[in-house]
C-alpha cells in the first residue's frame, strides 16, 4: 500500500485485528513518508505498540526511537521506548530512560511498574548478592509506590512477592489480604477472559502469600483453565508459583499437580528399510505395530509438545502419533523440502510417505529447513539437524519448566554414523539425559532378523537419500561456532585517532586473546572488525562476553579516545573448512559465514546476540556458563531476512 495516504487510513491499517502479519507493519515503517508522519506521534505509539505485542522488540525500539526524536516530551513514546529496550535484552538504558521520567515527575502506574521491571531485571544480572539486593529494594520501592498511587492489583502483588523476598513478611501479608479481597471484589462483575485469567491467577499468588493452600489450588486451577494452550501467561504464572513457594519452604502435592505441565519429546529413529537391505531392520509392513508403541509411550510420558525429523518410517509415525493425541509438533528438515522428499521420504516404491509427510508439515505447529546445504553435504548436516532440534527442544522445556524427555526407535546397534539413531542415542546418554528406547528389534518377529552381523545389517546401503560418506568429499563441513563484531564510533574517529585506536582497543582484543582460555580456530580483523571462528558455541560464547565486558570497563578516555563499545554477533552451522589459496592461510567458507556477519549489524551497542541455531547448540550441548534469552523475530542486515534472535548473557539465578 502507499504509505503517504491519510492519518486515519494509516491507524486503520495498523488498528485492523487481522494484521498480524509483522511484515505488514515492517512494509509500513521501512516506506513511510517521513514528513507526513512527524505531523502524528499518535502513528508511532501505535505501530510501535502492535510490534511489541507480536514479540519484535528492535523493530518496536527504532519506531519508538524516531518517535521520541521528533516528540521529545512524549511520555507515552518515552515509556515504549524503555520497554521496547527491556524486551530486547538493554535493561540498563531502559533504567535510565525511565528515571529520567520519574524525576520529571511522572508518577503513574505504567512509568512506575516499568521502572521496577527493569531494577527486577538488572537484580537478575548483578554479579554480587549486595548488587542483587539493591536493585530488588528499588523494584519494591517502584512497585508500592505504584499500588498506593493507583490502587493497581498488578503492582500490587509484585510489591507484596518482592516484600517476601527481602524479608519484609508483616507488609507482604498485608499487601497480599488486600489484593486477595479486591481480586475476589473484581471477580464478581468482570466479565472479559482474558482479565478474569489475571485477576484469578493475582488470587492464587495472594493466597500462596498467605499460606492459604486450599484457596491457591482453586484459584490456580482455575487458572489454568481460563489459560489454556497460552503456555506464555501460564508459565509466567507457574514460575512465580513454584518461586513463591520455594521461598516459603513449602509446597503442596496437589498444587504442583495442577500446575504441571505436558512433557516435550526429543525424538530420533529409525527410517523404514529400503528395497535390498540385507538384512531387515524396520520392515515397512511393521509400521502400525512401531506406531502403537509410539502412541503408548506418549501417553505414558503425558507428551504435549514433539520435536523431530521426518524422514519415513519413526520420524513420520512419531509426528502423526504425537498430532493424534493433540499434541505440537515442531518439525526440521535438514535442507529444503523440494530435496529432502526424494532423499528422505519418497524412497519406497508404492508406500504414500510423501503424501503423509505433507499432511504433516500443514499440521504442524513449525517447520524448520535447518541448513543451506543440500544432501551432498555429508553427514554433518544431519548431525547439525540433531542437534538444532535437541537445542530447540531443551529450550522449550526450560522455558515451560516442564521435563525433556528423549525418546529413540532403535534396535540397539552401532552402525548409523554420524547423524544417526546410534550416535544421537549416544550423544543423549553422555550429556546424562535418561532416553526412552522403543526397541524395535522386540516388535518385529525373530525370523525376520537373519543374515549377517549386527555392524553389517545396520549400515544401511548407501544411495540416495542416505548422508554421504564425508570422506570423499572435497571440502569437508564442520560444525563451528562463528563470532563477528564491531566497534561502535570507530567511523568517527579522526585520523590522528586511529594509531590510538590500533594500539589500545585492538591491543585490548589482543591482550584478551593471549590470556583467554577460549582460542579461536580462525582470527582475522578489518579496520574495527573482528572476526573469530571456534571449535564449539561455549568457547565463543564466553569469549563473546568477556570481550563485551573488557570494552564496557575500559577508560576510553584516558587513552585519548572517545568512548567506545562493541555490537557481537554469533552464529554456529556447518561451514567448509579450507586453506585460503590467496593468503595461504586456514580459514573457513560457506552460508553460515553470511549468516553470522548479518547479525552483528542489527545488534544493540554493548550487546552479544545470537542466532536460533547458536543458542540451540548452546542447550545441546549442556553449556551452563551463559543463557540465551529471546528477543524476537529480527530483520537481520542487508536485507537478509528475518530470524529469531537470542541476547546471550552469563548465568544468574532467576529472580522473582
Amino acid at each position: 500500500m502507499a504509505l503517504n495516504t491519510d492519518f486515519q487510513s494509516l491507524t486503520n491499517v495498523i488498528e485492523d485485528t487481522s494484521q498480524r502479519d509483522l511484515a505488514v507493519f515492517e512494509n509500513l515503517w521501512r516506506t513511510r513518508d517521513a514528513d507526513a508522519w512527524a505531523e502524528h506521534p499518535e502513528i508511532y505509539r501505535l505501530l510501535c505498540q502492535r510490534i511489541l505485542k507480536l514479540g519484535e522488540p528492535l523493530l518496536a525500539y527504532d519506531v519508538a526511537a524516531e518517535g521520541v526524536r521528533l516528540f521529545a516530551t512524549d511520555v507515552h513514546l518515552r515509556q515504549l521506548l524503555a520497554l521496547a529496550l527491556a524486551r530486547s535484552g538493554a535493561p540498563g538504558a531502559a533504567n535510565a530512560i525511565l528515571a529520567a521520567l520519574y524525576t520529571e515527575g511522572c508518577r503513574d502506574e505504567e512509568t512506575l511498574g516499568l521502572l521496577a521491571r527493569t531494577h527486577k531485571d538488572l537484580a537478575g544480572e548483578a554479579k554480587s548478592d549486595e548488587e542483587s539486593r539493591h536493585h530488588l529494594g528499588k523494584a519494591y520501592d517502584f512497585y508500592l509506590q505504584a499500588y498506593q498511587t493507583t490502587g493497581g492489583y498488578w503492582s500490587g502483588i509484585n510489591a507484596a512477592t518482592l516484600a517476601l523476598v527481602l524479608g519484609k513478611e508483616e507488609i507482604a501479608t498485608s499487601l497480599a489480604r488486600q489484593i486477595a479481597a479486591f481480586c475476589k471484589e473484581k471477580l464478581n462483575h468482570e466479565r472479559s477472559h482474558a482479565e478474569r485469567y489475571w485477576l484469578v491467577s493475582t488470587r492464587g499468588e495472594a493466597a500462596l502469600l498467605l499460606r492459604n493452600w486450599p484457596e491457591a489450588e482453586d484459584s490456580y486451577g482455575q487458572a489454568m483453565e481460563l489459560g489454556r494452550g497460552d503456555w506464555g501467561n501460564l508459565q509466567s504464572t507457574r514460575r512465580n508459583a513454584y518461586l513463591l513457594m520455594e521461598r516459603l519452604g513449602a509446597s503442596s502435592p496437589r498444587l504442583e499437580e495442577i500446575l504441571a505441565f505436558p512433557s516435550v519429546v526429543v525424538f530420533t529413529g529409525h527410517m523404514v528399510d529400503r528395497p535390498g537391505r540385507d538384512r531387515p531392520r524396520f520392515p515397512g509392513r511393521f509400521e502400525e505395530a512401531v506406531k502403537e508403541e509410539i502412541r503408548k509411550r506418549l501417553r505414558q510420558l503425558c507428551a504435549g509438545f514433539g520435536y523431530a525429523s521426518a524422514a519415513c518410517g519413526s520420524d513420520i509415525l512419531f509426528l502423526e502419533a504425537l498430532l493424534e493425541l493433540k499434541g505440537e509438533a515442531h518439525v526440521f528438515l535438514p535442507f529444503e523440502k523440494e530435496s529432502f522428499i526424494p532423499a528422505s521420504v519418497d524412497v519406497v516404491p508404492g508406500a504414500d510417505w510423501a503424501r503423509r509427510v505433507e499432511h504433516i508439515l500443514a499440521q504442524a505447529a513449525e517447520v524448520q529447513v535447518v541448513s543451506q546445504h543440500s544432501r551432498r553435504g555429508g553427514s554433518v548436516v544431519f548431525e547439525f539437524t540433531n542437534l538444532i532440534l535437541h537445542g530447540l527442544a531443551k529450550g522449550r522445556a526450560d522455558q515451560l519448566g516442564t521435563k525433556l524427555v528423549p525418546l529413540a526407535v532403535w534396535d540397539g546397534h552401532l552402525g548409523d554414523g554420524l547423524g544417526g539413531t546410534a550416535t544421537t542415542v549416544e550423544r543423549w546418554r553422555k550429556l546424562g539425559l535418561q532416553v526412552e528406547i522403543i526397541e524395535i528389534n522386540k516388535l518385529i518377529p525373530h525370523t525376520e532378523i537373519l543374515g549377517k552381523s549386527s555392524r553389517e545389517c545396520d549400515a544401511a546401503p548407501k544411495g540416495e537419500g542416505t548422508p554421504q560418506d564425508d570422506s570423499v568429499l572435497p571440502f569437508k563441513p564442520e560444525i563451528r561456532a562463528l563470532l563477528f563484531a564491531d566497534a561502535e564510533g570507530f567511523s568517527r574517529l579522526a585520523d590522528d585517532e586511529v594509531p590510538r585506536f590500533v594500539e589500545h582497543f585492538l591491543g585490548l582484543v589482543g591482550d584478551l586473546l593471549a590470556r583467554s582460555a577460549s582460542q579461536p580456530l580462525v582470527k582475522n580483523t578489518w579496520g574495527d572488525g573482528l572476526y573469530f571462528v571456534f571449535a564449539n558455541v561455549r568457547d565463543a560464547g564466553q569469549f563473546a562476553l568477556d570481550l563485551r565486558d573488557d570494552v564496557r570497563s575500559a577508560p576510553w578516555q584516558d587513552k585519548g579516545l572517545p568512548d567506545l563499545n562493541l555490537r557481537i554477533g554469533l552464529h554456529a552451522g556447518p561451514v567448509y573448512a579450507c586453506t585460503d589459496p590467496v593468503t595461504g592461510h586456514s580459514n573457513y567458507i560457506g552460508s553460515h559465514v553470511s549468516r553470522a556477519a548479518r547479525i552483528e549489524p542489527i545488534t544493540p551497542s554493548g550487546q552479544v546476540y545470537a542466532s536460533q541455531a547458536f543458542a540451540a547448540l548452546a542447550a545441546a550441548e549442556g553449556v551452563r556458563e551463559f543463557r540465551c534469552n529471546y528477543v524476537g523475530q529480527i530483520s537481520m542486515a542487508k536485507k537478509y531476512g528475518t530470524f529469531p534472535t537470542y541476547v546471550v548473557r552469563r548465568c544468574t539465578k532467576d529472580v522473582v
